[in-house]
């Protein structure tokens, strides 16, 4: 199974990559996007299935481009995760036989959602995209929504022309939702939903067109605000599990001066805010560094700094402990520089991306840093993408 979730074959030298198709299986497939030294084939037949296969449960699979692997048993699922991971960290970080564990999966894989994305086609109707596709499939519903959006979404059934792209997302703990509209028409807001609605234009600004526009979660016990433009985990049960193993990998003493590098709304640095010395927090987007702040309330040992983060962390000074969650394009070579000149005792780094986490772990190992573990999350069931927790250690 190959890292973006396709099965991966050979034709003499030649690496072929069939979607739907899985480790182990003869299948019949055609060629349909020829390089020199692979391909993309489409999947025509399974002539010999796997055992892990399943029928899938949704009958928009195959065809809507959310999902990837509803073919596919769970427990296969979370086995080709971590196997994904370690691949990774050998071959782009040079890392022999590195620690990975088992991926934390869930009880129930379904209904985890609590942001989704809907395109707009001409007409305006809502939809996913489908498959390594610009077209729009529109589906009746979505078993990976959270109940919270699933009953927005059935509110939706209109036609917006107008309509860029729409986002729902909810506060799974505290039951607020908000809709996102992307439109420079402010009358397309459907001001009678149970949720807070903001309209997003062209030039970036944001119109409050009912409630609050922004929505609340609770995470270890500490509730968060979250606006439209801020990132926050689309899976709560498994975000709780996701900040728990943050802390345990930190091991927060009253000495401490914690580093929460892209630190978002604020999550890592206040759930531990108690146990630590001085939080020292650094985000670069203005909406989460402004929820970040609101968030924090009036803590004076709880310090933001909001800006680029390479060009920020020179002026800072003292960090004994990092966590980092950059965006799926990782940290990169200037900013892990920048750590690396701050030399803390521990590293914690998670990643959605496993290909830029092991890119930046070959930096990190250059920069005198040993990997201790790396336990993968699934934080997204269905689909090939996985979420890891890496521990770091100065030699």
């Amino acid at each position: 199974m190959a890292h973006g979730g396709e099965a991966l074959g050979r034709d003499g030298g030649r690496v072929i990559f069939v979607a739907g198709a899985l480790p182990g299986e003869m299948v019949r497939a055609r060629v349909t996007d020829e390089k020199k030294r692979w391909a993309r084939a489409r999947l025509l037949q399974v002539l010999e299935p796997s055992p892990q296969r399943v029928e899938p449960a949704c009958p928009y699979f195959g065809i809507c481009g959310g999902c990837h692997w509803q073919h596919m048993r769970y427990e296969a699922q979370l086995e080709y995760k971590k196997q994904v991971v370690t691949d990774q960290l050998g071959r782009l970080g040079h890392i022999a036989d590195p620690p990975v564990r088992p991926t934390l999966g869930m009880a129930r894989p379904w209904a985890y959602r609590n942001n989704v994305q809907l395109a707009v086609d001409g007409s305006g109707r809502l939809g996913f995209r489908a498959a390594r596709s610009h077209e729009v499939v529109h589906v009746a519903g979505c078993l990976l929504f959270h109940p919270l959006l699933a009953e927005l979404h059935g509110a939706l059934d209109v036609r917006w022309p107008a309509l860029r792209r729409l986002t729902l997302r909810a506060g799974v703990r505290t039951g607020e939702r908000l809709v996102i509209l992307e439109t420079d028409d402010p009358g397309l807001a459907p001001v009678d939903l149970p949720a807070s609605c903001v309209v997003k234009k062209r030039d970036g600004r944001e119109v409050i067109v009912s409630g609050q526009g922004v929505y609340h979660e609770v995470l270890g016990g500490r509730r968060f605000r979250v606006s439209a433009g801020s990132f926050f985990q689309v899976n709560t049960e498994q975000a709780e599990r996701l900040a728990s193993l943050v802390a345990d990998y930190l091991e927060p003493h009253a000495d401490d001066v914690l580093l929460d590098l892209y630190c978002g709304v604020g999550t890592f640095g206040l759930l531990v805010r108690g146990e630590v010395s001085r939080v020292i927090a650094v985000e670069g987007h203005p909406a989460a560094a402004a929820d970040a702040r609101a968030n924090a309330g009036d803590d004076d040992r709880y310090i933001l700094l909001e800006g680029c983060a390479e060009e920020v962390l020179s002026g800072v000074k003292g960090v004994t402990k990092a966590v980092l969650d950059p965006p799926r394009r990782g940290c990169g070579r200037q900013v892990l520089a920048a750590l690396l000149r701050l030399s803390p005792r521990r590293i914690v780094y998670v990643s959605c991306d496993p290909a830029t986490m092991a890119r930046d772990a070959a930096l990190l190992v250059a920069g005198g840093y040993e990997l201790a573990c790396v336990q993968p999350l699934d934080m997204f069931p269905q689909t090939f993408h996985v979420e890891t927790v890496s521990l770091w250690r100065r030699r």
